[in-house]
């Protein structure tokens, strides 16, 4: 499947299988292990027969040893609709200069959700999952319904590419509606604190919440030359950073850093942080992967 610029990364996560964290309520048949059982070829268990079972179903080598009648019985599948929130604030615009001085500004991090999302909206797709996008952006919440109709991980990559990071926003407001499972792709900065109140609100029910954080590696790696870092959006704060502050600044951002992965795993949330100069298509293996090997390519 080739959707414009991104499809070199769609053919590499070509079947990557997105399991459900643990079982999920039944619905519509699907990939993911239900929390019910039913019947069908994929053994879990037996149950004594009873009156209107399917005679089919009977296991009728056990019937022959033993004289006993009993169904086999196996986990039910069902799927599990996603939707995948991504901060469009002014941060996610970090400008980086890849040809020097009088080159374009290249928004890195913004690059790397935009591919995030493509590439986790069609590792939800393949699987027969609905997958919705929600933009929190500076005008408000830009919505796409969770769906499984063909062309919908081309229309979340239009949607993105149509989108230009700027302002503020509360990424804690693409919650409303939600389904089970909200993948969110931010560079946790902003109202942090309010984003978390609304994921352990979505998590407590039985609800799954994974966290993408988006870092530069220009944030990691500052640039030596003297210059004043300015908040993008408030441009009211500014710090110098030069080479007597630089150590201090890195110390500062690393123990940041470790305080928000710490924080959102206490949550009960899956935290993944990606740099953005990393390759993407490593990254979703890491962020589908659970334990027992679940989500490696099949």
């Amino acid at each position: 499947m080739a959707v414009g610029p991104y499809g070199a990364l769609l053919e590499s996560v070509r079947g990557v299988r997105w399991p459900a964290r643990r079982p999920v309520l039944g619905g519509a048949p699907g990939m993911h292990l239900a929390r019910t059982r039913g019947v069908a070829s994929e053994f879990a268990e037996y149950r004594p027969y009873r009156q209107g079972d399917d005679p089919r179903r009977l296991d009728w080598k056990l019937l022959a040893r033993s004289d006993r009648a009993f169904i086999r019985l196996a986990p039910d599948r069902a799927v599990l609709g996603t939707l995948i929130a991504v901060d469009a604030s002014a941060s996610m615009a970090y400008a980086v200069k890849r040809d020097g001085e009088q080159g374009i500004a290249d928004w890195t991090k913004w690059r790397a959700a935009r591919e995030i999302v493509v590439a986790c909206a069609a590792v939800l797709h393949a699987g027969g999952d609905p997958v919705g996008l929600a933009i929190a952006a500076q005008d408000g919440v830009a919505r796409l319904s969770p769906r499984t109709r063909r062309g919908v991980v081309a229309e979340i990559a239009r949607t993105l590419d149509a989108t230009i990071p700027a302002g503020s926003s509360s990424l804690a407001s693409a919650f409303v509606g939600a389904p089970a499972r909200v993948l969110l792709v931010t560079d946790c900065l902003g109202d942090l604190a309010g984003l978390r109140r609304t994921a352990r609100a979505h998590v407590a029910p039985g609800g799954e919440v994974h966290v993408v954080h988006v870092i530069s590696r220009a944030e990691l790696e500052p640039p030596r030359a003297a210059m004043l870092a300015t908040d993008p959006e408030d441009a009211s704060v500014t710090r110098p950073l030069t080479s007597a502050t630089r150590a201090a600044y890195r110390e500062a951002f690393d123990a940041w850093r470790a305080d928000v992965a710490r924080a959102w795993r206490d949550d009960g949330v899956a935290y993944h942080e990606i740099i953005d100069d990393e390759p993407v298509d490593m990254m979703i293996r890491k962020l589908v992967a659970i334990p027992g090997g679940a989500g490696a390519r099949t």
